[in-house]
């Protein structure tokens, strides 16, 4: 009985879930990549690597949840890009506790993740975090680590500058 009791205020709990109705996690699988570069096309975008089990990414994606705050309108997109596999509410919890929960997200979703590391940048060996600056004539700059927010902010300063 008392298991059962458990199993109840489990669910319970993860149907009180606070996640907003507009949280979603796209999968990512072959084409992906290629589907989210057509849809910002144009457009100065940031993507950023992640893992729920990386430690610097639990630093850095409170502070990219900080950023959208500030710089409301700037194509940001995430990617769960874990090499170990997690369940997509631990994944979506992170986001919604970093502030993230209405930027463009995305999770691995492929078993055969080489292949999808490879098909986003052949060089790219799995480290994260990592993100990738993508500019309106589509020229990457990428960051190994942790960003510096300061620069993000003046490399989408510089590329809305371009836009007039």
């Amino acid at each position: 009985m008392k298991r059962y009791l458990w199993l109840f205020v489990f669910a319970l709990t993860l149907l009180s879930h606070p996640l907003a109705a507009h949280d979603q996690l796209r999968s990512f699988q072959r084409g992906s990549w290629q589907t989210i570069l057509d849809a910002h096309a144009g457009r100065p975008m940031m993507v950023n690597f992640w893992g729920v089990t990386c430690g610097p990414c639990k630093v850095e994606l409170p502070l990219l949840g900080s950023f959208v705050r500030n710089n409301p309108g700037v194509d940001v997109v995430t990617v769960n890009a874990d090499l170990v596999p997690n369940p997509r509410e631990a994944a979506l919890s992170m986001l919604h506790k970093a502030g993230l929960s209405s930027v463009e997200n995305w999770t691995f979703s492929d078993g055969f993740v080489e292949r999808l590391r490879y098909e986003i940048d052949p060089s790219w060996q799995g480290d994260i975090p990592r993100t990738m600056l993508i500019a309106r004539d589509g020229k990457v700059t990428t960051v190994e680590g942790i960003v510096d927010l300061a620069k993000i902010k003046k490399w989408f300063g510089s590329q809305m500058i371009e836009t007039r």
